[in-house]
């Protein structure tokens, strides 16, 4: 099957809002990045004015590269570590009390790989209550990290991972749970 990329690259994944919204997103986004470390407040001000849904008491540091920002939820008392992406072309959902450590990867898009102009795809990413994506860990599109599980350093996770899991691996497997 011979890929059609003249008509991969002139689809429009975006209506003109959020090509907008892109924009002015990438024109404030240094304001974002070069905040003081401890500017939690800050930050998370500047993405809910962006449209992101997110909780009281959240750290996101300076480092973290958003693409997305009206795509993403995060819960109360969560963490988004130094250098982490998160790639929110679909929605993004962390939950309360979740860690999302350094340099850790949630990717909300793909494409079809079963058509030959590979559309853009938007599936979402649900990280639990409690759950850790450890460090530089990556979490495909559609996946579903539940309550408590642990994704554990540099795992790669392309299948949902149960509650209480605790994960590790490329691919990611169960080695064992946060609850004897």
């Amino acid at each position: 099957m011979e890929n059609d990329v003249h008509t991969n690259r002139s689809a429009w994944n975006w209506t003109r809002k959020e090509l907008f919204l892109r924009l002015l997103w990438g024109l404030a986004s240094p304001l974002f990045h070069l905040s003081p470390r401890h500017f939690w407040g800050w930050r998370v001000a500047m993405l809910r004015m962006f449209g992101a849904k997110i909780g009281s008491q959240v750290h996101i540091y300076s480092t973290v590269r958003v693409t997305v920002p009206w795509t993403l939820e995060i819960g109360d008392q969560a963490a988004v570590g130094d250098r982490a992406i998160l790639y929110a072309l679909g929605p993004i959902s962390i939950g309360d009390r979740a860690t999302v450590s350094q340099g850790a990867h949630l990717c909300a898009g793909t494409h079809d790989l079963r058509d030959p102009s590979r559309p853009l795809l938007k599936p979402p990413i649900t990280i639990g209550n409690d759950a850790w994506i450890c460090a530089d860990a990556f979490v495909g599109p559609d996946v579903v990290v539940g309550d408590g599980a642990i994704v554990g350093a540099r795992a790669v996770v392309m299948k949902d991972v149960s509650a209480n899991a605790i994960v590790a691996g490329n691919p990611a497997r169960p080695i064992g749970s946060t609850h004897p």
